[in-house]
């Protein structure tokens, strides 16, 4: 029995019942492919239901409001991946007559799909004979070959690439696409894989050479940054003071506190006296509490983040650009980046 026989046939007894896995329809596909991306699906199958739910078609989602997809997306992570999703959906309204398009090729020409995505949903959705090549598909190849060329190389991304579509069933090409991710899921896993159990070890090359806990191979390409951010809670009868995020940087378009970023960790109270603060404050204000830091970690980042109440403050000042006093009752309705969100969940309890 061939490996891709055997991937399937370990599918057909051991798969998930997802719900996407029920539907041929590209749209759905799409919707499910995009939240479980960076995501596990524990974390993402509540996120899926929520966006399917509110958007069953992909002329629901093209006519949202950008802050209803972000609130909904709040907490998942990676927002660019919601907005450009907004962007596909009108694409699709626009270039395509509100059908989402089932081929590889097409698919590609949308904004936020790749070819690991192309693949997915022309496989799934008609059956296109396209290997579909993610973290798990990568390692499960890597080992049962015994292949120690860098996965996220040139060559690598090349070599799998070709090598998975040597061996997907041409026949059965979602049904393999599927198998060969769960499979690298479930029993090839990154940690503790389940090499007692599982049906390929005859032929895994990484488990005769004792080299599961060293293959993939991946280069180490991007230096973490680390960023230290001050917040300001400033409370007044308008409400509390809000910030809405620009282009070009994390969290975009979303909704924090006013922030002063700093190179290094810097204490309050100077802060309190810099230039830029003074400007947006004035000179009188006195320090009520102080929060933090936080660390909060991202993809390549990590965040410092200290969180000063402030009162006694200037009104007399107009708000920079981004800056909006929020009722309380409507701060819900915001969309906020994971660590503002569980700030204000733990500050207003406090509160109460």
């Amino acid at each position: 029995m061939d490996f891709a026989q055997i991937i399937i046939d370990w599918y057909q007894h051991h798969k998930r019942d997802l719900p996407w896995r029920h539907t041929s329809d590209p749209y759905v596909i799409w919707l499910s492919e995009i939240i479980m991306q960076q995501t596990r699906v524990e974390q993402g199958t509540p996120y899926f239901n929520r966006f399917a739910e509110k958007y069953p078609t992909v002329s629901d989602f093209a006519t949202a409001e950008e802050d209803d997809i972000l609130k909904l997306w709040q907490g998942l992570g990676y927002y660019s991946r919601g907005r450009n999703m907004h962007h596909t959906a009108q694409m699709v309204m626009e270039e395509h007559g509100g059908y989402f398009p089932k081929d590889y090729d097409s698919l590609l020409k949308l904004k936020g799909i790749g070819e690991y995505t192309a693949a997915a949903i022309s496989s799934f959705s008609s059956n296109e004979a396209r290997a579909v090549v993610d973290g798990n598909v990568f390692r499960l190849l890597a080992r049962y070959f015994g292949i120690d060329t860098p996965i996220n190389s040139g060559k690598g991304k090349k070599l799998f690439t070709e090598l998975a579509n040597q061996l997907i069933d041409k026949n059965q090409a979602g049904t393999y696409n599927q198998a060969a991710m769960e499979f690298g899921s479930l029993v090839c896993r990154p940690k503790n894989p389940a090499c007692p159990r599982c049906p390929l070890l005859p032929g895994c090359e990484a488990f005769r050479t004792q080299r599961i806990n060293v293959l993939p191979v991946k280069i180490k390409t991007q230096k973490v940054r680390e960023r230290y951010f001050n917040y300001i809670i400033a409370i007044n009868d308008k409400g509390i003071l809000m910030n809405k995020r620009g282009p070009n940087d994390i969290w975009e378009n979303l909704y924090e506190l006013p922030l002063f970023e700093t190179q290094q960790p810097t204490d309050p109270g100077s802060l309190i006296v810099q230039e830029e603060f003074v400007k947006a404050f004035g000179n009188q204000v006195h320090i009520k509490s102080i929060s933090g830091p936080v660390k909060h970690i991202l993809s390549h980042q990590k965040l410092y983040a200290t969180f000063i109440e402030i009162e006694n403050y200037s009104e007399q000042f107009a708000l920079p650009n981004g800056w909006m006093y929020v009722k309380m009752q409507d701060l819900e309705g915001l969309a906020q980046p994971k660590l503002i969100f569980h700030f204000f969940k733990n500050f207003f309890k406090l509160k109460d």
